[in-house]
This record gives structure tokens, sequence and C-alpha cells, in this order.
């Protein structure tokens, strides 16, 4: 491939390539990086790479570097997203979130209390039993039925419909 044939493909491909990219990614600095990063490989290559065959070679090139890049990110996001959550393991789930909430409403004071208190919190028994004035033995059994009424209307056939 001749100087000429690689500008030739610049201006051929260039914007095909990127609305390919930018499909899959949905990001436009990306996509550009992507872009330019496909056209830098084909430049490295351009004594291997017949110029009929370029376009094909482009197209190639910049799915392989989009789907490095998107494994590459996911591994990121994933380690990312454990480190930010503070307690909450379905974010993504907000009706679950809010069938939780429902439910957690319902609970009588006091177990809504000690519940918010070691699940949310993370207070020990004997903590909780401090800040509500209950033994360690009543705080752990307002919690056990705290979790069983949960338990019961997360699981009810009315909240699975």
């Amino acid at each position: 491939m001749t100087v000429s044939d690689y500008n030739s493909c610049v201006d051929s491909f260039s914007d095909g390539i990127y609305r390919f990219v930018l499909k899959n990614l949905r990001d436009i600095d990306i996509s550009h990086d992507i872009v330019q990063e496909s056209f830098m490989k084909l430049w490295i290559k351009r004594k291997d790479v017949d110029a009929k065959k370029a376009k094909s070679y482009l197209f190639t090139t910049a799915y392989h570097t989009l789907i490095d890049h998107v494994r590459k990110n996911k591994r990121n996001t994933q380690l990312d997203n454990l480190e930010n959550i503070p307690g909450e393991t379905y974010n993504d789930y907000s009706d679950l979130k809010e069938i939780l909430n429902e439910a957690v409403d319902k609970l009588p004071e006091i177990q809504r209390s000690v519940i918010l208190l070691r699940d949310y919190e993370g207070y020990s028994y004997e903590e909780i039993g401090d800040i509500t004035n209950l033994t360690e033995s009543q705080v752990k059994v307002y919690i056990y039925r705290a979790r069983v009424f949960l338990k019961k209307f997360i699981v009810s056939p009315e909240m699975v419909i």
C-alpha cells in the first residue's frame, strides 16, 4: 500500500468506522481514539496490507480494538463498582429496592429500628441494645422476627408478579 492509498483509505473509510464504533460504545471520545488507533495500526502494517483489502483490515482492527477496550473497562468497572457499594448489592434493581423499602416500612417500629441498625448501619447486637435500651437477646429476637417478615413479604406471590 502506498502513502496515497493510505490517505485514500482515511478519506473513504474513517466516517464508516467511526459510526460503527460509536454505535457500539456510545462514547464520542473513545470512538475517536479507536478509529485513530485502527488507522495507526494500518499505517504500521501498510507494506503488508493490500490496498484492495484495506477496508476489511480497518473494520477488523477497529472491531478487535473495540472488544479489547470493552473487556478492559468491564474488568475495571466491576472492580470500581465493588469498591463503591457501601452495603447495597442490588443498585441496578430499583424494583427490588422499592419492594424491600416497602417491606421495611411495614415492620413494627422496634423491629424496623433494630433491623436498620444491624443490616444497614452494621452495629453489633450489643451496640443496638445500648442504643435502644433492649437486652442483647431481645435485639436478636426482634431482628429474627423482622427478617422472617421481610423474607415472607419479598417472596410472597403478590411481589413476584
